[in-house]
């Protein structure tokens, strides 16, 4: 089984100059239960499917299965997908070995930015750009499948 590990903060100052690249993302969700998630998204010009397992204990480490799917197809499938569809611009930002992944949420989770960076194993040391606030792994509503059900602007 495929792992991802990986930990999540808020973003408290400027990081739109140090990207490197920006894609447009678009995903909904035909499954959000609490134990697994099943998600299709549009990135850019690229569709995917991809199961994601329930947490451990800390909130860093799950189990995650992605693949590519045709466009068109991914483009069907979000007539399936419950409302709450989720629309983000993401930020790719070199920090040290490692990438941070900055989604700023637009539509109903407009104002709510949150960096993530993935690791090869949870107490990973990583390099912790100013723009990084708080830490927010494994709080659920923050969560793009809560996000989707209960969007920032409810807060």
């Amino acid at each position: 089984m495929a792992t991802e590990t990986e930990r999540k903060f808020l973003v408290v100052g400027p990081y739109k100059q140090a990207a490197t690249k920006r894609l447009t993302i678009k995903q909904g969700y035909l499954s959000s239960n609490p134990g697994s998630t099943v998600r299709i998204r549009i990135e850019d010009t690229k569709g995917f499917i991809t199961i994601k397992g329930k947490g451990n204990e800390t909130g860093v480490s799950r189990f995650e299965w992605n693949k590519e799917i045709p466009l068109n197809e991914a483009e069907e499938l979000f007539q399936l997908c419950s409302s709450g569809i989720i629309e983000k611009t993401r930020h790719l930002i070199p920090a040290g070995k490692h990438t941070f992944e900055v989604d700023e949420f637009l539509g109903d989770n407009a104002g709510l930015v949150v960096a993530e960076i993935e690791l090869e194993q949870e107490n990973e040391w990583f390099e912790k750009p100013a723009w990084l606030g708080e830490e927010v792994t494994g709080i659920r509503k923050y969560y793009n499948s809560s996000l989707s059900k209960n969007p920032y602007s409810n807060w």
